[in-house]
């Protein structure tokens, strides 16, 4: 990571953490800092910008990995832990843990519909109250969860009840931050 890449076209982008909405001009100097998820955390003279998986092309010389709903388990069939898996694919663009390990998923609802599909309601929360990327985020994981087999539709709720705190962070995400 932090190697120098060019974009080769216009880019449109999120500013971390304010959320705003910008486009980087085409030949600008970025240095990734996180690919995780899909989507790239990048670095810019004007300071750090989540470009999405879908305009990640846009970075001459980076090749996007894709990234299955499923993280690669293969499974065709809905299950919760399909959407748990598909979870786990969502990552706050500064930090390098999903939001499940992060502890900011505090509640899954599966409603079965009469046609056999499933209604998804997932409440999360963000590390901070004034985060401008919890949209982004929220969205994320929606598109995630709504292209799982077996889902009619999904609603991401970002709620601030219990607040966050880094006490809930799952061990795997602990290690991975170096906690433990």
């Amino acid at each position: 990571m932090n190697q120098e890449y060019t974009l080769a076209r216009d880019c449109p982008a999120t500013i971390i953490p304010a959320g705003d909405k910008v486009v980087l001009k085409a030949g600008a100097s970025v240095y990734i800092t996180q690919t995780l998820g899909g989507n790239v955390t990048v670095r810019t003279d004007a300071g750090l910008c989540r470009i999405a998986r879908e305009d990640a092309a846009a970075i001459a010389g980076y090749t996007p990995v894709a990234v299955s709903p499923s993280t690669g388990s293969g499974q065709t069939a809905f299950s919760e832990q399909a959407v748990w898996d598909a979870l786990k694919t969502c990552f706050d663009p500064e930090i390098p843990v999903n939001i499940v390990d992060l502890g900011l998923v505090y509640d899954l609802a599966i409603e079965p519909t009469p046609e056999g599909r499933n209604i998804l309601e997932v409440k999360m929360t963000l590390t901070a109250p004034g985060c401008g990327m919890g949209p982004v985020i929220a969205e994320d994981a929606r598109q995630k969860i709504t292209a799982l087999p077996g889902v009619e539709s999904a609603r991401v709720h970002i709620v601030w009840d219990p607040q966050w705190t880094p006490q809930m962070i799952s061990g795997t995400g602990r290690k991975i931050l170096g906690l433990e």
